[in-house]
């Protein structure tokens, strides 16, 4: 507010209160701008930590949530865990199954050995008591057996070898599916806890962003997990689905044998 000037000439009394009117006045003006700036900077400030303390409230809800989904993930593990335990006991059993079937078959492939060799020492006693064309025609008849039985035992080996090193190689493939599907689940959640680690690493500044960046970010992380368990749910069943039609191909094949 400044101060009017009157034409009339001023006594020095006056004249000396007016200017330290003016001098004050010049003061107070100066404190108003001052205490104006101090007041707008003062506003700027609050702004500023309100939109900070909005930011970590959205970082501190995304934190929260993330460790929903580690408990959540967890919980799933076990789960996937005790699956894969239970398909490889179910392995071991079908491999003790089909050793079983093996050991029946060799003594079953003894027993027939024997049956002939009977056969053949009776067929051998019978032609040492016929006559001379009886015996040649029964000598025919015994190498005519033994040549069945070479073949019938090559046979007999043939389809053993063939059944062991099919069972080596389903064991094998089903080890190395069992192994290649914890390699992978373990691999999918170290990425999960490391981009979780990321987050919470991040410095007290980045709480300006706006929330709607880790809403998005942690759906993204959710829709991540939840299609790498769908993932490993799926390579489950089709490890469960190859097993069990491996295990009817065998019943099968001893069903011929």
């Amino acid at each position: 507010m400044k101060v009017a000037v009157t034409t009339v000439p001023p006594l020095p009394e006056d004249f000396n209160k007016i200017t330290e009117l003016k001098g004050k006045n010049n003061i107070l003006e100066i404190k108003l701008d001052e205490t104006n700036r101090v007041l707008k900077f003062s506003q700027t400030k609050e702004k500023c930590l309100i939109e900070e303390r909005d930011g970590m409230l959205g970082t501190v809800k995304g934190l929260q949530q993330t460790l929903l989904q580690q408990c959540d993930l967890r919980v799933e593990n076990e789960k996937l865990k005790s699956t894969v335990s239970d398909l490889k006991r179910l392995s071991d059993r079908t491999v003790e199954e089909r050793e079983a079937e093996i050991q029946r078959l060799v003594a079953e492939m003894r027993a027939v050995g024997e049956r002939y060799q009977k056969e053949l020492e009776s067929l051998r006693d019978q032609c040492r008591r016929g006559v001379e064309d009886t015996h040649r025609e029964t000598q025919s008849k015994l190498e005519a057996k033994d040549a069945e039985l070479k073949e019938a035992l090559e046979r007999k080996e043939s389809d053993m070898a063939e059944m062991r090193r099919r069972l080596r190689d389903q064991e094998r493939e089903r080890q190395s599916e069992i192994l290649k599907l914890q390699m992978e689940f373990g691999a999918k959640l170290a990425r999960v806890q490391s981009t979780t680690q990321r987050i919470q690493q991040q410095p007290q500044g980045s709480g300006l962003l706006p929330q709607n960046i880790f809403k998005r970010k942690f759906q993204f992380l959710q829709e991540e997990k939840n299609r790498e368990v769908e993932a490993l749910r799926q390579r489950i069943k089709e490890l469960e689905n190859q097993h069990t039609s491996g295990f009817s191909d065998s019943r099968l094949k001893r069903k011929k044998i």
